[in-house]
């Protein structure tokens, strides 16, 4: 994985590259030097998340400053969430490779300004293990933060599998009629946060709501990473402002937009995105004339590619990957992904299956992970409709070299 920091000309600005300011020199020295030492207690702090604008990282983009203020009392636990399951991201790996700090600054300023006592933990992939260890163990703060390896699996970064695992469990997703800030571990009121939305806050809490709304625009303040991949580029992290486009991720991977087909946004609970909306601004979460970045994926499929093949062989995936606790998942998603494939391929009678699965699965499932793989399956049906068509007569994309 390597990092590439934002080159086109509307965030070449150094005030756009701010949570990978030590690329390369991820120690405690050089981050001292960098942001100075993180304040014990930042007075406001949730008035000041507020003011910020700063949204979740991790996918659901909700306000910090909301979750912060339905705590049911002062959290027992502070969680920084790096699992990150998704196959087509490695933002916070980066993150954690590059500027551990920051994140680990998040979860002190957090613990100071509402719970001295609180555990704070660090849940983090087993790839990003050593890196968050040697972290945590230059800092002479960091006797208060315990590391742990993540499960394994796409659903492992689930706030309430993040909770059972650290819990003694086996690190799946948990039907929590309670919010985990009114109980979640032991019982007790959490925070769980992903890694990327604790560097921004340590960052607001020495510099301030203005600063960080200098970059990005009104409704998408900030900045946010993201993980570009696809059509033989070396997949990368990038740190880009809020409002960035498609186009110009496109641009800034020295890619003509004609050679793009689609882009798939936001990871395979994400939307594949045609070039009619790749000059939307990326924003945090969809709203009208935008298009939500979720966890931070953009992966970029080729003319010559076929984007039938590449749903199904993500819709797979999403089906092997069932925690096995519902039947939504366990047998719904196999059944989705087998209608799938025979609706594109011309086989059998999978249309009336497909559309009883699109609608029933939403909203029944243990975790959201239904709703994820529905949302995938209906956007690539949309974006590819007329390769569908092509399937049944028997073409393909990739076989008559992108030509329709």
């Amino acid at each position: 994985m390597t990092i590439a920091p934002d080159a086109t000309p509307q965030l070449r600005s150094a005030s756009s590259i701010r949570l990978l300011t030590t690329i390369g020199h991820p120690g405690w020295a050089t981050h001292l030097a960098a942001f100075g030492p993180v304040p014990e207690r930042a007075t406001g702090l949730v008035d000041m998340l507020r003011d910020a604008g700063l949204v979740g990282h991790g996918g659901a983009a909700f306000p910090v400053w909301q979750k912060i203020a339905s705590l049911a009392g002062a959290p027992a636990a502070i969680i920084a969430n790096a699992a990150e399951g998704e196959p087509l991201s490695s933002k916070d790996a980066v993150l954690l490779a590059n500027a551990p700090q920051l994140v680990l600054d998040g979860l002190l300023v957090l613990a100071g300004s509402l719970a001295p006592r609180a555990k704070l933990l660090l849940y983090v992939n087993p790839l990003s293990l050593d890196a968050a260890e040697r972290a945590v163990a230059e800092r002479p703060d960091g006797h208060r933060i315990r590391v742990t390896a993540a499960a394994d699996g796409f659903v492992a970064g689930e706030v309430s599998a993040v909770v059972d695992a650290l819990s003694g469990g086996r690190g799946l997703p948990r039907d929590h009629p309670y919010h985990l800030t009114q109980k979640g571990l032991k019982g007790k009121p959490t925070l769980v946060f992903n890694v990327e939305t604790l560097a921004h806050l340590a960052l607001i809490a020495r510099y301030g709501a203005a600063w960080f709304r200098s970059t990005g625009t009104p409704d998408d303040p900030g900045t946010r990473l993201i993980t570009v991949s696809g059509m033989g580029i070396a997949p990368h992290v990038r740190e880009v402002g809020g409002g960035t486009t498609l186009s110009g991720v496109i641009a800034a991977c020295g890619l003509a937009e004609t050679s793009v087909q689609a882009v798939l946004v936001g990871g395979y609970h994400g939307v594949w995105v045609e070039p009619s909306g790749f000059p939307r601004p990326l924003t945090a979460r969809a709203a009208r004339g935008t298009t939500g970045v979720g966890a931070g994926v953009v992966h970029l499929l080729g003319r010559h590619e076929c984007g039938i093949a590449a749903s199904s062989t993500i819709l797979r995936y999403l089906a092997s990957q069932s925690a096995a606790q519902c039947g939504p998942c366990l047998f719904g998603l196999p059944t989705l992904s087998g209608a799938f494939d025979e609706v594109t391929m011309g086989r059998g009678r999978g249309g009336d299956v497909l559309q009883r699965m699109l609608s029933t699965l939403p909203g029944r499932g243990a975790c959201h992970h239904p709703d994820g793989t529905v949302r995938f399956a209906a956007s690539a049906l949309g974006v590819f409709a007329e390769e569908v068509t092509a399937h049944r007569s028997g073409r393909c994309r990739a076989a008559a070299g992108g030509r329709r």
